[in-house]
């Protein structure tokens, strides 16, 4: 009988050294009140959200910059924008607006564009063939259905700037920052492009009074499509204006619209009163694919 007491004793044993070392813990531990830990989590949510908010707001106060970028395909396509998207998701606030030559969004673009890591919009429009001959403007149908998709989707309450960004050019990221505080029409040099290493408007007390020009310098704004940036509310506020295509002469697009939104004395200098070169006309230079085959050999169809 006394085995078995001491045999049940210390089975029993072990369990015991349990739950008095457990409750020894739980004595130890701090009382906390029934809302603790609600109020804990709470707190922490109203920190973040409270820092959310902040830099939302600091960031609504930043104007948009939306960069109009016409485009067609060609053998460098994918390259030229490639070269732009590495600038321009570098950007704050920027919004890509893309306009494809062609009667429908193509799937290079389309595939580029959601892999690019910018915020854009993707659009099309087909410029008649009658107006592809050369010596005529390119890209005016393109930039006019950008500025239409403006004038549907934003309002006056939105702050922002507009800017016609070629898929030929190179930009400095000093560029954009010096044209975010456009309040009208703002303007700088542009390298190689006339003829001449640069064109710039000639400045004087903060003011443009001419032109440095290789070509027609006696336009009334003789300057490149990648030298001017105008405010959105300006975009807005004149509905009628476009890039025209009837009445427009060779190398005149960027003046006949200007003259619609602005004029000379409201220019508003940029870049160190227009002594700085922060964009380039590079022009890739077009391959020579002379010995690509017509009929293809290649049984893995690659997208260059």
């Amino acid at each position: 009988m006394r085995s078995v007491i001491f045999s049940r004793f210390f089975i029993l044993l072990p369990w015991v050294l349990i739950v008095i070392i457990m409750i020894d813990i739980d004595s130890k531990s701090p009382i906390r009140a029934p809302g603790a830990l609600w109020m804990d989590r709470a707190q922490r949510t109203a920190k973040t959200t409270t820092q959310g908010v902040g830099s939302t707001r600091n960031r609504s106060a930043t104007p948009i910059i939306y960069a109009i970028t016409p485009t067609y395909k060609r053998p460098v396509q994918k390259a030229e924008l490639t070269r732009l998207a590495h600038a321009f998701r570098q950007v704050p606030r920027f919004h890509w607006i893309i306009v494809e030559d062609s009667t429908a969004r193509t799937e290079l673009v389309t595939r580029f564009l959601a892999k690019c890591g910018v915020p854009y919009t993707h659009l099309n429009y087909f410029t008649p063939r009658r107006f592809k001959h050369p010596g005529m403007p390119r890209a005016t149908e393109q930039r006019n259905w950008a500025l239409t998709w403006l004038r549907q989707h934003r309002t006056k309450a939105d702050p922002g700037v507009v800017f016609f960004a070629d898929d030929d050019n190179t930009y400095s990221l000093e560029l954009f920052e010096e044209m975010r505080s456009t309040r009208i029409v703002s303007v700088w040099p542009v390298g190689f492009v006339a003829g001449r290493a640069y064109e710039r408007p000639l400045v004087s007390g903060g003011k443009v009074v001419g032109w440095y020009s290789g070509w027609r310098p006696d336009r009334p704004f003789a300057i490149d499509m990648a030298g001017f940036a105008v405010n959105l509310q300006v975009i807005l506020a004149n509905p009628r204006a476009k890039f025209k295509r009837s009445g427009s002469q060779p190398g005149m697009q960027e003046s006949d619209f200007l003259k619609q939104i602005t004029k000379v004395t409201e220019l508003e200098p940029k870049a160190n009163n227009c002594t700085r070169v922060l964009v380039w006309h590079t022009r890739t230079e077009k391959p020579q694919l002379v010995n690509e085959p017509q009929i293809r050999k290649d049984t893995v169809v690659i997208e260059v």
